[in-house]
């Protein structure tokens, strides 16, 4: 269990902490020199057999709030801290304020310097008290009274925290890894060190890590939980992690970063959130309000731009979009806070529900809608109806990010969730049964519409069909919707073209004829075939009639066009890509004078099929080198919708 302390400056919350544990929290020489926290202190203590319990001590000065909130961040219990000489003072207010904003709600009540004051002033405290926490998770809290002089009231309160440590349940180590950094040294023979508490998942030693936002990779050398040598650390616990990589020191990371899985690394700068604005607060939360935005450990400037009109009431809530000065990482279901600009006073707060959120469209209603789903904690529930308002599809490994899935846990909910899944595994796409087959719907209409518009056509190229379709929808997911209605026979494929089944387009009697006369010429010399004016010169036959033809041919899929009036057959592109992939397969690339030896023809023409295979996504250019692009089959797609 992680315990943190909550009150107003020189209350006695560090002294309270050594006399619970015999540490003293205050680590840097300016605390003890002036007798005030002004960091984060740390102290731990086995309070039952087995169990270690972390202590987080946190500044009460007013001008510390960001400190003591980076401490308040993944507290599992608040040892909130009142001085009976002064009673509640402004800070209390203020950290009760943070402690219900992040969901804080186990706790106890400190209240301290019980031997300065007589029985009298004791009772009115604890009325202060009582008013105080009314209606908020600490409203039932325990009260304990307590000398940090004397050691009155000590035992009976490290008792209560040892029961509630032996009842606290272990936090699940679900979800990919992620540590909120609070804290980095350097340790001599040893390097770089970070601490912070462990939000989700598990780490081991020698896993490889990454620093977030910076994306910075790094490696697990070793692990401190809970102020003991271990050999992995789990959610729940304090951790401290010796971090190494070429060139990686202390500067590299610091508060406000985060350690977390490769996969869970997805830095953002606009998020939408539900936001609940404090009743204290004097006036509404307008629309493109600056805030100082505390999530996990990181103070950021942001502004708040309103999803649902123009204000937000004090003491009222409303979903908004939280647009982020420097990207942070956050992910659904973290909780923050809100302070003004001058960060004087706290505003609101509230929880993460989309770190992926869009810049257009933020206020529509089928965006509304889903955010609404988003706020819960059921990701099966969300996804089902991110499935329903989505036309295009989910991206299945982004809300698996944002929802903080593993890789197991996506596929068992995509299994429990009715989805038809499209691509590959990195840009999977989810569709509902419905949008699915509307989709499968709206392609044969606007085929079929192309059908009518141009009939002497055979068809048109799977990119074009996918602009007519839906533009907005991915590539992986529309091949993938063409090759089930392939299969489904809804669809035919005649070379590049896609065409009705019982679509049919031939040459005329005369073009036939002439047809004849050029393909012989066309293969005498596959790899350099004449061009349209020297096909024209030879039969002596009008450029317009040749160039006419050729392009009707295309169209059929039987010969393509490398560069402009130059055509090669099919036979003979398919030739030439193979000649290419095995140049590339021996080199790792296509250079233009090794491609031009082998199929033994001028540079000029090299350079051309070579340009040819990269405007159809056969290869893909890098400097003067070209690079097949792997697992892609050519299909000359990018050609059927050149030629319309």
């Amino acid at each position: 269990m992680i315990i943190g302390t909550a009150g107003h400056i020189d209350h006695g919350k560090t002294a309270l902490i050594k006399a619970l544990t015999g540490v003293d929290a205050d680590r840097l020489p300016e605390e003890k020199a002036r007798g005030i926290t002004i960091d984060l202190g740390y102290a731990y203590v086995p309070l039952v057999p087995g169990e270690i319990a972390g202590f987080v001590d946190v500044p009460g000065h007013e001008g510390l709030v960001h400190n003591m909130l980076a401490g308040a961040t993944g507290i599992d219990f608040v040892l909130l801290v009142v001085a009976a000489d002064d009673g509640p003072m402004p800070q209390t207010v203020e950290h009760l304020e943070i402690l219900e904003l992040l969901g804080i709600e186990r706790g106890a009540v400190a209240i301290t310097k019980i031997d300065a004051v007589d029985d009298a002033r004791l009772e009115r405290v604890r009325g202060e008290i009582s008013q105080l926490t009314a209606g908020i998770g600490l409203a039932s809290a325990p009260v304990f009274c307590v000398s940090n002089v004397t050691g009155e009231g000590i035992p009976a309160l490290r008792a209560y925290l040892a029961e509630q440590s032996a009842l606290s349940a272990r936090r699940g180590a679900d979800g990919r890894f992620r540590l909120a950094v609070d804290r980095c040294f350097t340790l001599t023979g040893a390097g770089t060190i970070v601490t912070g508490t462990v939000h989700s998942g598990a780490v081991r030693v020698g896993d490889s890590v990454m620093v977030s936002p910076s994306g910075i990779a790094v490696r697990v050398r070793g692990i401190h939980a809970q102020d003991r040598p271990a050999e992995s650390g789990r959610a729940g616990q304090r951790c401290a992690l010796n971090l190494s990589a070429p060139g990686f020191d202390r500067s590299r990371v610091g508060r406000g970063d985060w350690i977390l899985d490769p996969s869970a690394h997805a830095p953002t700068a606009r998020l939408d959130a539900r936001v609940r604005v404090l009743a204290r607060e004097g006036k509404p939360l307008r629309h493109w309000t600056p805030v100082h935005l505390h999530l996990g450990t990181s103070d950021v400037l942001a502004r708040v731009a309103t999803l649902e009109g123009d204000a937000i009431e004090p003491g009222g809530s409303g979903l908004v979009q939280l647009v982020i000065d420097t990207p942070v990482g956050a992910l659904h279901g973290d909780r923050f806070v809100l302070r003004d600009q001058s960060s004087r006073r706290n505003l609101g707060g509230g929880v993460v529900l989309d770190p992926f959120a869009p810049q257009r469209g933020r206020r529509a209603q089928s965006r509304l809608y889903l955010l609404r789903a988003f706020d819960r904690e059921d990701p099966a529930s969300a996804l089902q109806t991110a499935l329903q308002h989505s036309p295009f599809g989910v991206n299945l490994s982004r809300f698996a990010c944002a929802w903080n899935l593993t890789e197991q846990d996506m596929q068992d909910l995509a299994e429990r969730t009715a989805m038809r899944k499209a691509g590959d595994a990195e840009s999977a796409l989810g569709f509902s049964a419905e949008h699915w087959a509307a989709l499968k719907l709206q392609a044969l209409a606007r085929l079929r519409e192309e059908h009518v518009r141009s009939p002497d056509m055979l068809g048109v190229g799977r990119e074009r069909l996918r602009r007519l379709t839906a533009p907005a929808l991915a590539q992986a997911a529309f091949d993938a919707l063409v090759d089930e209605l392939l299969a489904e026979a809804a669809i035919a494929r005649n070379g590049p073209w896609l065409h009705a089944p019982d679509h049919r387009v031939t040459l005329t009697l005369n073009e036939q004829k002439l047809w004849a006369k050029i393909l012989p010429l066309l293969e005498a010399d596959a790899f350099n075939p004449p061009r349209v004016r020297d096909l024209a010169a030879a039969l002596l036959v009008e450029e317009d009639a040749v160039r006419k033809l050729l392009r009707h041919v295309a169209r059929l899929g039987e010969i393509y066009p490398v560069a402009h009036d130059h055509y090669f057959t099919a036979r003979a592109v398919s030739g030439l890509a193979e000649i290419a992939s095995s140049l590339a397969d021996a080199a790792g690339a296509v250079e233009a004078a090794a491609f031009r030896d082998r199929i033994g023809t001028g540079r000029k023409i090299a350079i051309q099929i070579l340009e040819f295979f990269d405007r159809v996504g056969y290869t893909r250019r890098v400097k003067d080198q070209h690079r097949l692009r792997q697992e892609r089959l050519f299909r000359g797609d990018a050609v059927a919708g050149s030629d319309q």
